[in-house]
């Protein structure tokens, strides 16, 4: 399955915007109250990357497959069943900054970059090998 990447979103390309079936209309139950629309679900479990990131991706020449946009999803799930907010998550050569309670990619880094760098302002690192 190929990723499409779309500044500040990442959708599977089965799932592109307005291929979802009527299923992603939030629904009113026989109480009365809405239930929570299938896109809605998609997009609160959905990796997402800041404009930031999406840019120095291309900049530096990253390009994500989509085992790795899995790898760094269940990073930030890991991330997230600790408690963290901002996480450094390290992968063969490269780095991301990920707001984990948004689920936001925040900016990426490659190898060459990621030397006699200091990170601050994050609460934890996952590492995959």
């Amino acid at each position: 399955m190929s990723d499409r990447l779309t500044i500040g979103q990442l959708y599977p390309a089965s799932l592109a915007k307005g291929a979802l079936t009527r299923t992603q209309t939030a629904k009113t139950s026989a109480t009365g109250s809405e239930t929570t629309s299938f896109e809605s679900m998609l997009q609160k479990n959905m990796l997402k990357f800041s404009n930031h990131a999406a840019k120095r991706l291309e900049q530096r020449g990253i390009e994500l497959g989509s085992r790795q946009i899995d790898e760094i999803s269940s990073a930030v799930d890991k991330a997230a069943a600790k408690g963290s907010k901002e996480s450094l998550i390290l992968m063969k050569d490269m780095a991301l900054i990920v707001s984990v309670p948004n689920r936001t990619v925040v900016t990426a880094m490659d190898g060459s970059s990621m030397k006699d760098n200091v990170f601050t302002q994050i609460d934890s690192a996952v590492i995959i090998s």
